[in-house]
């Protein structure tokens, strides 16, 4: 799932982790322990090198784990005092030229457990933006599940952080079910926004969408559960399917949608969707129920791709829809089907169906 796995390319560019005093590579260390040849350079190793001579040629990411142990070459944990995330900050604005960086990541910046360090990343970015002149893409709490669940990933006003960087094309962010803050004053240089969330709270599309991003020509938005704070509707997105909103809009992403039958009708019916050469619906909890909505409007015959993958169609249904969109010269991406769960209680039986990224 998408929040397991580090990314390993960004905004077209390889991806090229920083290294904290805590987060070397700890195969290298079982290998160097063990008396096992290690090639010289070591390709992560390399990589970094490469990375520090061109700054522009990777994306980085900036992380820390929690217990921040130093390596030594002699042990391998030390006894020496932590390095806490203000440290690993500035060895980063002082190690990498800051000037040439186009590609940026913010991963897990810990001080203690269950704190993502999300306020603290923030100030950093804040500090350092006016050396940022090259940044052109970002994202903002690439926090994987292991370190922190994703609606336990909290964000602020983020707003100042796009407002310092009016030259950014791509921004996306992950987490915020509660307190996150998106709305953003007008900015021209924005080409794509996306809200990974477990749960996106309605004011926040209604933020989203209410922000004067005239060159907005991707948005990608995760609803995700009612329980955790989500229940986004059409109607929270209404400023979005009447194409008024960001008229450049070419790609639009409804992903990890829970209850994802009851916004297929809503998009049909949809402005935006004559001027959208893309529909992602990807993760959410497509059935068949959805899918013969789409099946019989003409609309959705007019994208030139619409992404499905991770659904619940049946196989039967699932076919259809293949082979009916591929006959209309759509390209449509119907892998990874699932099951719903199945429980049997109180004499009665429910079925329960999950979004991809959920807890």
């Amino acid at each position: 799932m998408p929040n397991r796995h580090h990314l390993t390319e960004f905004a077209g560019l390889p991806v090229v982790e920083f290294p904290g005093l805590d987060t070397v590579d700890h195969h290298h260390q079982r290998m160097v322990r063990q008396g096992i040849p290690v090639p010289d350079p070591y390709p992560p190793h390399a990589a970094l090198a490469a990375a520090l001579a061109a700054p522009g040629s990777v994306a980085w990411r900036l992380r820390t784990e929690y217990p921040h142990r130093p390596y030594r070459p002699d042990r391998y944990f030390s006894d020496e005092p932590l390095e806490d995330a203000s440290a690993y900050a500035r060895r980063f604005s002082e190690e990498v030229d800051l000037a040439a960086v186009a590609a940026l990541i913010i991963g897990h910046i810990a001080s203690e457990h269950h704190d993502p360090g999300t306020d603290r990343a923030l100030a950093f970015m804040l500090d350092i933006a006016p050396k940022l002149t090259a940044l052109r893409s970002l994202f903002f709490g690439e926090i994987r599940r292991q370190e922190n669940e994703i609606s336990w990933i909290g964000h602020g006003d983020l707003a100042p952080l796009l407002a310092a960087f009016p030259d950014l094309a791509e921004f996306t962010v992950r987490g915020g079910s509660a307190g996150l803050g998106l709305r953003l004053g007008e900015h021209r240089g924005l080409r794509s926004l996306t809200v990974q969330s477990g749960a996106l709270r309605p004011e926040v599309v209604r933020d989203v969408c209410a922000s004067p991003l005239p060159n907005l020509e991707r948005l990608e938005l995760w609803p995700g559960s009612k329980e955790y704070g989500g229940g986004s509707t059409p109607e929270d997105l209404a400023p979005v399917l009447s194409g008024e909103a960001f008229p450049r809009l070419r790609h639009l992403g409804l992903r990890n949608a829970e209850e994802l039958d009851d916004w297929i009708p809503a998009l049909a019916g949809a402005p935006v969707l004559s001027s959208l050469h893309t529909l992602d619906l990807s993760l959410g909890t497509l059935t068949d129920e959805g899918a013969q909505v789409l099946l019989g409007a003409p609309a959705f015959r007019g994208l030139k791709r619409l992404d499905l993958h991770r659904h619940y169609l049946s196989e039967e249904t699932a076919a259809r829809v293949r082979a009916e969109f591929a006959g209309a010269g759509v390209e449509v991406d119907v892998s990874a089907p699932r099951e719903p769960d199945v429980d049997e209680y109180g004499g009665e039986t429910h079925v329960h169906y999950y979004t991809a990224v959920s807890e």
